[in-house]
């Protein structure tokens, strides 16, 4: 059976399920999974780049192209 014919099996079974444990279940692992998923692919910044973000924040900061945490918050409070 091909991933694709796997997955809308899955659907199907997972859309008969009464037992909200279940799903409750399924969403945890699924998150888990997910989240597993995505740390396999972070790779650690090597020392030159952290270096080199440090000092590209510094000159941004020296030539003020910075936002206040102030300003951050007003504009965030806007996106709810």
């Amino acid at each position: 059976m091909d991933l694709q014919t796997r997955k809308i099996t899955f659907v199907q079974e997972f859309l008969r399920l009464q037992n909200e444990e279940i799903v409750s279940g399924l969403e945890d692992l699924l998150r888990k999974k997910q989240a597993e998923q995505y740390e396999k692919k972070l790779t650690p910044m090597s020392t030159e780049q952290f270096n080199r973000e440090i000092d590209q924040a510094m000159t941004d900061s020296e030539e003020d192209r910075v936002t206040s945490a102030f300003d951050l918050r007003k504009k965030a409070s806007k996106w709810l």
